[in-house]
Parts: structure tokens; sequence; C-alpha cells
């Protein structure tokens, strides 16, 4: 396959939440994981910081690697939706990820999408992580896609956890109150990982609050514990 015919097989042969909507959300993260390990497992090889939330974890996701890339690190960066090329999607130090690499990715691990009909988002997080991976980037950006406890990025264990707000989003998939969509998005945080959340609110406080000090996880309200001037 050339360039063209990968991108025209991810987007027609692989179900997408864009064109196709809540039947394309999985439940678990069984293909993920799947399709990780066949890969060697390229998540556990770098470092990363896992940013979700519904409002902000894009803008937040660039500017925390554009700091890192300035202070030296080799910087990986995983975002979506993609505005207008695929490969804005997975980026190292600002440069997009080559047609060449994406091809390669798809040849290798086309026996085992067909066999495991993974999601379009769970192969392109694959594709990320073996792109950090095999690049040996110092840190990754990891923005969550969906939601947070059963997105795909959710494989990862984090240096640190961030969550920027809630509200309503996704209703049909994620909940119907702002503290269901809480619950689902506290579902990145990690046992033992500091947590940074962007926003205190009464309606999510709690729900964070319960679920960080059930994994021994330290947590900080940009809010009202950073004093940014």
């Amino acid at each position: 396959m050339d360039y063209q015919e990968t991108l025209e097989y991810l987007y027609s042969r692989l179900p997408m939440f864009t064109r196709v909507g809540a039947i394309a959300y999985k439940k678990d993260l069984h293909n993920t994981i799947v399709l990780c390990e066949q890969l060697g497992n390229p998540q556990n090889k770098f470092e990363s910081v896992h940013i979700g939330g519904t409002n902000g974890k894009g803008s937040t996701s660039h500017m925390l690697s554009s700091i890192l890339q300035e202070a030296g690190y080799k910087t990986g960066l995983y975002t979506s939706p993609h505005l207008i090329d695929f490969r804005e999607r997975i980026r190292i130090n600002g440069q997009m990820i080559s047609k060449e690499f994406v091809v390669a990715f798809t040849e290798k691990t086309k026996t085992i999408v067909d066999e495991i009909s993974p999601s379009f988002f769970e192969v392109t997080v694959a594709m990320a992580f073996s792109y950090f991976a095999e690049n040996t980037v110092d840190i990754a950006i990891i923005e969550v896609g969906l939601g947070g406890r059963l997105d795909s990025t959710n494989i990862i264990t984090p240096q640190l956890s961030i969550i920027t707000n809630i509200s309503l989003d996704h209703t049909n998939i994620l909940g119907n109150t702002v503290e269901e969509i809480a619950l689902e998005k506290a579902g990145i945080i990690k046992a033992h990982v500091p947590l940074i959340v962007g926003e205190h609110t009464v309606e999510t406080a709690e729900v964070f609050d319960r679920k960080a000090k059930s994994l021994e996880s330290p947590i900080i309200y940009a809010d009202q514990n950073l004093n940014i001037t």
C-alpha cells in the first residue's frame, strides 16, 4: 500500500466514532491491550503525561509539549482529532509522523487488525506508542480521546495525570450528570501518580478526591493551590 491507500484502509475498514456514533465506543481496553502486546508493549518504553478533561485538554497538551521541547526533552505528542492531515495526531518535537512509518505500521499490523477489528482510534493510539518507542522519546504527552476510564490511551502509567475541567459532553456515553462524567474522567488516575485538576468545583471535587485517596495519588487543584503570576 502507498500512503493514500493506507489512509483509505484506516478510514474505510475500521469503525470510527465520528462516523458511526456510540457503536464504535468500546466497553473495555481489550483490543488496545492485545494490539500493543503484539507490538511488544511500546507504551512501557517511554515516560508520559496523560491529559484528560472536557475542554482545554488539547491546548494543555500542546503547551506542555512545547515547554518540554524548549527545555531540551525529545517530546512526543499524541492528540485527536486532526484538522487537515492525519499525521497531525502524532508528533515528535513538533514534527509530524512520517508517511513511511504510517504505511509500514499499517502493513505490519494488518493481520492482527483484521483479526480483532480494532477501532480507528485504537489503531492510531498503538501507532503513536510504537512511533514514540522506536524513536526513543524522553517523554510523550498523551491526550485522552473520549472519557478516560475506557479510552484507548488509558493503558499507560504516566508520571503525571492532568484533568483540565469537567462539563456535560457525550452524555449518551459518559453519563447524564457532571458527577457521572467526572467519574469516567477520573479513570485515568493511577496509583501513586500525581494528579493536577484544572478546576475545583463542588460537583466534581468529591469524585476526584475520593478516587485519588483510594489510589494514594497526590492531588492538586490548579485554581486553588497554584499561584500563577
